[in-house]
């Protein structure tokens, strides 16, 4: 039965040869003058296409369809990976500002230990600047007074040289 099949649909090429009114025919103007001599066309059952197209499709259909379904789950896969890729991108980038932003207070701490140091040592220089002043003072008030005494103990030893001095006798 199977044979018979074949035997309708194809013709073998001795039957075609073997036939002139089978002779191929172009489509465009139908006439036989302008038929190719060197092709060969075969004239097929419709039914046996029909059944040729089903059964290539019923084979390799279901193989299709499986592929299909598998990169349609690859692909959701893919899409559900990206935005866990992204998710953790956004926490990286989110623990490094937060690195940044410790970093950042650790420096601002470091410079304010710093500025507190340097006042301190400001206070420190203000306070010895300030005795230093005193002290100056004090020196400045002592020499003074220290002139000044011997500014006076030369007045009294002048004075005092100058009564020891002979004086003349007035002549009266």
């Amino acid at each position: 039965m199977e044979q018979e099949e074949k035997n309708d649909t194809f013709l073998s090429k001795e039957n075609l040869d073997a036939s002139d009114d089978m002779k191929s025919i172009d489509t465009h103007n139908g006439s036989p003058e302008d038929a190719r001599p060197d092709e060969e066309l075969a004239f097929v059952n419709k039914d046996a296409v029909e059944k040729l197209a089903l059964g290539l499709i019923s084979h390799y259909l279901p193989g299709l369809q499986h592929s299909k379904k598998t990169l349609h789950e690859l692909t959701q896969n893919q899409l559900i990976l990206l935005e866990t890729l992204e998710q953790e991108i956004a926490k990286f980038k989110e623990y490094s500002s937060l690195f940044a932003i410790n970093a950042l207070f650790t420096e601002a701490k470091l410079y304010h230990n710093r500025l507190m140091n340097v006042r301190k040592e400001m206070m420190m220089l203000h306070e010895k600047t300030t005795k230093l002043k005193k002290r100056a003072l004090k020196l400045q008030q002592q020499r003074h007074k220290d002139e000044l005494e011997r500014e006076q103990q030369r007045e009294k030893e002048m004075e005092r040289e100058r009564q020891l001095i002979a004086k003349p006798a007035k002549k009266t």
